[in-house]
């Protein structure tokens, strides 16, 4: 279980440390997808529960606490998880609910896959006000916490609402907007810091990266998912942004046909960057993301309309929450890409 502190993360680390965020009942760590947020929510829950924390608030990694974590058998904690992410938790209940009918939990074996279900809420009742092991914290790690259905979270908030006495509940974000309000205002937010670019691209050579640069700008500076790119990635990527170059010759069926495969919030991504690079090429003359496209990008943005691309902008947003259960994966994706060429015809 990586329980890591970034280069980036240990100013926030030592200020929360010696703070009283610790003490509430519930956090929210908010950020952008790979900055290291549970990595470092795992540190804290580590610690928390460690036995002989060392001077520089970190966790001893010696005694049976900091043991039973690394194994992923610790009695105090539970990490919650979609199906689909359960072969990397320790204590993550497997989704039963595929044949119920609770809350909408049964409605499709694929939707259940990639969210978080009141049955996993519910399931969390013995370990909540039963008494904790050694009559220590417990301590729930939920990731990401928007992939929690609607009966899900209204689940959560009943706990969050009459918080039980030692447990302390840890939600993890990429997209802070998209969580009930109710659940946000019960929670203490922690905002997760970006690193800057000369300590993301030390850490990237550190970890023996190639095209450091390159990589950094197509993960949006965030030096966690730079790293998870492999060749593939890049290639399925760069047939992508060479589709939507090609304005008059955009094949939509043929393009959505092949991406159906690909997780939609990445094709989402995608766009809303390729639209960003194009909208602060014409608005203010650079490139963010695409550098090695800067050729390509300064000729269609010539021609577009400002106004209709932050028309698209803004509807790409929506399409984010929209991605997480379409009825029709390619209908999505062929939707997006007509919209793509109204705004930019």
């Amino acid at each position: 279980m990586q329980t890591t502190i970034y280069p980036w993360q240990q100013m926030l680390w030592q200020k929360i440390r010696q703070g009283s965020a610790r003490q509430h009942h519930a956090l929210l760590l908010t950020g952008r997808a790979g900055i290291g947020k549970l990595a470092w929510a795992r540190s804290l829950a580590k610690v928390t529960l460690c036995e002989r924390v060392d001077a520089d608030a970190v966790a001893c990694g010696t005694c049976a606490s900091c043991c039973w974590f690394e194994q992923n058998q610790h009695p105090n904690f539970r990490l919650l998880t979609p199906e689909a992410l359960s072969g990397t938790t320790d204590h993550a209940d497997k989704d039963k609910a595929s044949s119920s009918s609770e809350g909408g939990d049964a409605k499709s074996k694929k939707k259940l896959g990639q969210q978080i279900t009141i049955t996993q809420i519910r399931e969390l009742d013995n370990f909540v006000y039963l008494s904790a092991h050694q009559d220590r914290d417990r301590l729930i790690l939920i990731h990401p916490a928007e992939a929690m259905n609607q009966a899900a979270a209204n689940a959560l908030l009943k706990k969050l609402e009459e918080p039980p006495p030692n447990v302390v509940f840890i939600l993890v974000t990429h997209d802070v907007a998209t969580l009930p309000a109710t659940i946000r205002s019960r929670c203490q937010q922690i905002v997760m810091p970006l690193p800057d670019r000369q300590v993301a691209q030390d850490w990237l050579q550190q970890q023996g990266a190639d095209h450091v640069e390159v990589r950094l700008a197509m993960s949006g500076f965030s030096p966690l998912l730079a790293m998870q790119f492999d060749e593939s990635w890049l290639e399925q990527h760069q047939t992508f942004i060479r589709c939507l170059s090609v304005l008059d010759h955009l094949a939509v069926v043929g393009l959505a046909e092949k991406l159906q495969q690909l997780e939609l919030l990445c094709i989402v991504d995608w766009l809303q960057k390729w639209c960003f690079d194009l909208m602060s090429c014409r608005m203010t003359g650079k490139v963010r993301y695409h550098l090695q496209e800067e050729a390509v990008i300064r000729k269609i943005a010539a021609r577009i309309n400002p106004s209709s691309l932050a028309f698209l902008w803004r509807g790409l947003t929506t399409s984010r929450q929209w991605a997480r259960h379409p009825l029709n994966p390619r209908l999505f994706i062929e939707e997006l890409l007509y919209r793509y060429l109204d705004s930019v015809a």
